[in-house]
């Protein structure tokens, strides 16, 4: 079988001409995929290059005071609210999806009607425009529990919305556990539930932070959601129930006005900074946890 594959891999150009030849099809789905990955590529650098260009030039001292005013339009607050709601909204996210991944996984019965019905509406949850779930967040957080716009709100709100892909997320990596894992965890004497969590766990961990990353660029870049939970207001939240605005809400904000459309670009770059940041910190933490569960199974 090595070396049937060898064999494929080691093929000439002409050899691979012919059998395109031979199989127009995949020719024209190689190509396809190929024009796929370069529009994709071409459009991210495009919108990062533009970002860069537009907005590094307008990076001021004035932009990074602690407090806002008209005149220096500081996005520090906005800074700080939008790692603030982002810690929030995992807290509040990540212990769900992850037990709910986990009971689909390795509790339900398989076929189980349950399991099709919860993961049907998880898919569907993942397509409800953003707009929906901050009028949802405003009447039942705002209005039906009596938390006002404030940064709590805001925060459970987004974690409903990234609820569903943080679950689906944890439940594809988990069901790409080999059963031979549970098998041999079982066959030395161990339970369920510590297999879960020193077998299966840290081998689908890179697959679980992969669906929080997703969660966090979601977090860091929503706006309509949190116009309407968290509010606008330019400070630094002190307590759970005040109003703050993040960075996302803080470009919508300044774009909106004509005067600060610099220091709106400025505040792009800074957002750009800041999800690579937390992506940075969240890989470099699924690796410990890795590393860890690695050296617990020897």
């Amino acid at each position: 079988m090595s070396k049937k594959k060898e064999g494929i891999n080691t093929l000439s150009f002409s050899d691979r001409l012919q059998g395109y030849r031979n199989d127009p099809l995949s020719f024209v789905l190689m190509m396809i995929t190929y024009l796929a990955t370069a529009v994709t590529m071409t459009v991210l650098l495009f919108v990062v290059i533009y970002i860069l260009v537009k907005g590094i030039p307008n990076l001021k001292p004035s932009l990074f005071d602690w407090k806002y005013t008209s005149d220096n339009v500081s996005m520090m607050p906005a800074i700080i609210n939008t790692i603030t709601i982002t810690i929030l909204s995992l807290m509040f996210s990540v212990p769900v999806g992850i037990g709910a991944a986990v009971y689909l996984c390795e509790y339900a019965k398989r076929g189980n009607k349950l399991v099709g019905i919860v993961r049907i509406t998880a898919e569907t949850l993942t397509g409800i425009p953003s707009i929906v779930y901050g009028l949802f967040g405003a009447l039942f957080f705002g209005t039906f529990l009596h938390l006002g716009t404030s940064l709590i709100s805001g925060a459970l709100t987004l974690a409903i919305m990234i609820l569903p892909v943080i679950m689906r997320t944890t439940e594809e990596a988990l069901l790409a556990v080999p059963d031979s894992y549970r098998e041999g965890s079982y066959g030395l004497g161990a339970g369920r539930l510590r297999t879960i969590f020193r077998v299966i766990l840290p081998a689908a961990v890179s697959g679980i932070f992969s669906g929080i990353v997703l969660g966090i660029g979601r977090i860091a870049g929503e706006s309509a959601a949190l116009i309407y939970t968290a509010g606008t207001f330019a400070k630094v939240a002190t307590t759970l129930h005040d109003s703050a605005r993040t960075l996302s809400v803080h470009m919508y904000v300044l774009s909106g006005e004509s005067l600060y459309v610099n220091e709106a670009y400025a505040s792009a770059v800074m957002l750009l900074i800041v999800v690579l940041c937390i992506n940075f910190i969240s890989g470099k933490i699924a690796d410990k946890v890795a590393k860890g569960g690695t050296n617990g199974e020897n």
